[in-house]
């Protein structure tokens, strides 16, 4: 038995891309934008704060003071308006490590998370918030280590504005974040395979299906996302062993959500439908954690 500290798990707390559409037809896929904690080797990393955060929070305050490492892929409305909503944040003691790139207009993941909690736009400051946050620049391409054993390899995805994708590394196992980033149409986008290749758990964006993203009145090329059939493809030619269906359309529903899973499994029988109180976990290659602690 090995203590939990040798465990790498990936939870979904918000699976939604653009706007929280919760409501009786998305209950079982849930309605909030982006949040998802891994736990890793017993270091809790949380990517994006979207509606989701917020949920992730309040679970957090019984096991207070705590401590997190938080990653933003960018910082869009839908990945972001959960911080000033994230209650241990407000908490002296607690210890939170934030991460993003810079901003096209030069700005910091700091400056921009500041700016959406001034007024008029929110009631209190930034200042407020009484927990420790420390801020870190990421520069895509750069990997960042944790502990001198988890190691975080980025690179810039293709999305409005800019994006990092981020791929997690701990002990033989990994698992890729990569959202909110769109296909080429002639040819793979290098950095998304990069990131996705061999590994256990790829979290892609597949906010639209190909019928959508091609409508000939309502297209969405050039919006910055991706579709499932793309998904499926990056998947297979990553060797990736379990692939997961994520940044939902506001506008699917759970019938429709559940049509594009029963499609997905045809193509790719390893995937998974990413919904709020998902769990799966990372396996790892056991000679290289250390020898199991005895059962007291």
């Amino acid at each position: 038995m090995f203590r939990i500290e040798n465990q790498f798990s990936v939870y979904f707390w918000g699976v939604r891309g653009s706007i929280p559409c919760p409501g009786p037809h998305t209950v079982r896929y849930g309605g909030n934008t982006p949040c998802v904690e891994m736990q890793v080797g017993g270091k809790r990393l949380i990517f994006d704060a979207g509606t989701g955060l917020h949920v992730l929070g309040q679970s957090l305050l019984p096991q207070m003071p705590t401590e997190a490492y938080i990653f933003f892929t960018h910082s869009h409305w839908d990945h972001m308006q959960g911080f000033p909503f994230f209650t241990p944040g407000f908490v002296k003691g607690n210890n939170f490590h934030i991460y993003g790139a810079i901003a096209p207009d030069g700005s910091t993941v700091e400056q921009r998370l500041n700016d959406q909690m001034l007024h008029p736009n929110f009631p209190v400051p930034l200042q407020i918030m009484q927990a420790n946050l420390n801020f870190y620049d990421v520069v895509p391409g750069k990997p960042i280590h944790i502990n001198n054993e988890i190691i975080i390899e980025t690179a810039p995805l293709n999305h409005p504005g800019e994006a990092v994708g981020y791929r997690v590394n701990w002990h033989g196992g990994a698992a890729a974040y990569i959202t909110d980033t769109e296909h080429f149409a002639d040819r793979f986008d290098e950095n998304v395979l990069w990131l996705a290749r061999d590994a256990n758990i790829l979290i892609y964006d597949s906010t639209y299906t190909d019928e959508e993203y091609h409508l000939p009145t309502k297209s969405k090329i050039g919006w910055g996302h991706s579709t499932w059939q793309e998904a499926v493809k990056v998947a297979k030619a990553a060797n990736v062993k379990t692939l997961v269906i994520f940044h939902h359309d506001p506008s699917h529903d759970d019938e429709f959500l559940d049509r594009v899973g029963e499609e997905v499994a045809n193509k790719f029988p390893h995937a998974v439908m990413a919904r709020e109180g998902t769990l799966l976990q990372v396996p790892l290659e056991v000679s290289s954690l250390s020898e199991p602690f005895p059962v007291s």
